[in-house]
């Protein structure tokens, strides 16, 4: 019993960490990009923050469309999170773990995480297999 109690207790300590240690590809000096590391931090997960000059060749690696860009890049598991996405769609992205290659919200929208404003419309979040793309969810 006490065998099978630290094997779950481990599992759950690394499951946290894995999923919860994610990276942020950006320019130095995007501010909206810190702000969103930052609300993510406060929802408990783990960032390293990347600095780059260019991130054409993270966005190509990840196979993102050009109209599916924004101003950063977040990898975890084996997605990556384009953009000013909500936690509601990562959250979704981590429950149903689709086949897919990752989710994006396109450009910046104002009032999503990071940026300010308020929201003026819904946000389209798609998701991205092999640089093609369809809708995920809209929030």
């Amino acid at each position: 019993m006490n065998t099978l109690k630290f094997i779950i207790i481990f599992l759950g300590i690394f499951f946290v960490t894995f999923v919860n240690s994610i990276e942020i590809y950006k320019t130095p000096t995007c501010g909206c990009c810190n702000k969103y590391a930052d609300f993510l931090e406060s929802k408990k997960f783990k960032i390293n923050r990347v600095d780059l000059i260019k991130l054409k060749k993270v966005k190509k690696k990840y196979k993102i469309p050009y109209e599916m860009q924004s101003c950063h890049t977040t990898v975890f598991k084996n997605y990556f999170v384009e953009g000013h996405v909500p936690l509601k769609a990562i959250n979704k992205l981590l429950d149903e773990m689709p086949d897919i290659d990752g989710i994006s919200l396109p450009a910046m929208p104002i009032g999503t995480p990071g940026m300010p404003g308020k929201k003026k419309s819904p946000f389209i979040i798609y998701q991205i297999k092999d640089g093609e793309y369809k809708e995920f969810i809209t929030i």
